[in-house]
């Protein structure tokens, strides 16, 4: 056991660019976050590159770098790492698709990329039906085609053939309010007859907004080291997210379930704080709490939930945290987001994200916690900062 314990903090996609609607400001700006405040005056304070160059902007890619895997080396795609959360070990002839349950409109737009995010169970009963009537109980079962499996709200996965690799299919949510590309490349007829195939079934469920799946980030299963291995020390984490509950699934990290986390505003921020501490006081040396509702604002283009999202973290997380914390005895911190999802174009950009280092011990040079506070600062590549934090780098 470590006589320092850490806790990553990671406030998804709370990095933003200016907005008319803050006078110029960005949320981090304009959030009353005096606990984030406190720490950063004697944090260090930076910029960090978590998305790779020519590496795609999503929650895979970022949260790789967070845990100190270097994307570069480690990422196949992102479905494969949600597969791992429903409990998937994927051949190496199959990889998983990551399938949206979406609103599209008869004109090609992009609704809405969560289907009015809908309850688990009444889209779970979706990815039943999915599963019987076109999966492996259904139309294109008989050859062991497509398997459909269950996660969580609109966020679900697809198995299908590793030929079916080479097939370019954009994320639901870079195409908010437009038309979304269709997929092209060898496996296109495939993928773009089951989306419209699932319309039929989907018409069979009127209490879910959504009308049809959308398949994307598709890969085999990547084979990740074991966090002790890689850093030395034990860890753990809690989150409402299949896509993070994977990596601690390949990584061998203890997953934390918590009711009332819902990876929506809604979520149980006190919670997943206390689910830190138990997890620290029981033995581990290190904690990552992961928080949706600041990516899901971005992606809303809704600039009050992105404000309050991250108040909540300061009031509701951050507050009781640094008091728990005090009392364990030394401690150090590591917080930042996985990337930016601007308000405004209400997706994910490659932007390097500001980044805080905290030691309950050391005095460090201090600085505000924001997107101006780092603009000078040169860049660290993020999947370095985990082994800064653990004072290995």
């Amino acid at each position: 056991m470590s006589p320092v314990k850490y806790v990553v903090c990671v406030p998804d996609g709370c990095a933003d660019e200016p907005h008319p609607d803050l006078d110029g400001r960005t949320p981090l700006e304009v959030a009353h976050t005096p606990v984030l405040d406190a720490l950063a005056a004697r944090s260090e304070i930076g910029r960090a590159a978590v998305i790779p160059d020519g590496m795609p902007p999503g929650s895979d890619v970022g949260n790789l770098a967070i845990l100190g895997y270097d994307p570069a080396r480690y990422h196949t795609g992102r479905a494969p790492i949600e597969a791992a959360a429903l409990g998937l070990i994927l051949p190496p002839d199959r990889i998983a698709f990551r399938c949206n349950l979406t609103t599209v409109g008869p004109d090609g737009v992009m609704v809405d990329f969560a289907g009015g995010h809908p309850e688990s169970d009444a889209a779970g009963a979706v990815i039943a039906d999915l599963e019987s009537e076109l999966g492996s109980g259904g139309e294109w079962g008989p050859a062991g085609t497509v398997e459909f499996h269950a996660g969580v709200q609109y966020r679900h996965t697809m198995v299908a053939p590793i030929s079916w690799q080479e097939t370019e299919c954009v994320p639901p949510h870079d195409h908010t309010g437009h038309v979304a590309p269709a997929p092209t490349g060898i496996a296109a007829p495939q993928v773009a007859a089951l989306q419209e195939a699932s319309r039929r079934v989907l018409s069979d469920h009127p209490d879910v907004e959504a009308n049809q799946i959308w398949l994307w980030g598709q890969g085999p299963q990547p084979a990740l080291p074991s966090f002790v291995e890689h850093h030395g020390v034990s860890a753990g984490l809690v989150t409402a997210v299949d896509l993070i509950r994977g990596l601690a699934t390949l990584t061998d990290m203890r997953i934390t379930e918590v009711e009332g986390a819902t990876g929506w505003y809604d979520t149980d921020y006190e919670a997943k704080r206390d689910a830190a501490l138990a997890g620290l006081a029981d033995g581990l040396d290190l904690f990552v709490i992961h928080v949706e509702a600041t990516d899901e604002a971005g992606h809303a283009g809704n600039v009050d939930a992105k404000v309050k999202a991250l108040e909540d973290w300061d009031s509701r997380i951050l507050a009781g945290l640094v008091d728990g914390l005090d009392r364990m005895g030394h401690w150090r911190m590591l917080l930042l987001p996985d990337h930016a999802t601007p308000l405004q174009l209400r997706t994910h950009t490659s932007d390097a994200v500001p980044y805080l280092l905290h030691d309950s011990m050391v005095e460090g040079p201090g600085g505000e916690y924001s997107e101006r506070g780092v603009a000078e600062a040169d860049f660290v590549p993020g999947h370095e900062l985990m082994g800064r934090l653990l004072q290995r780098l």
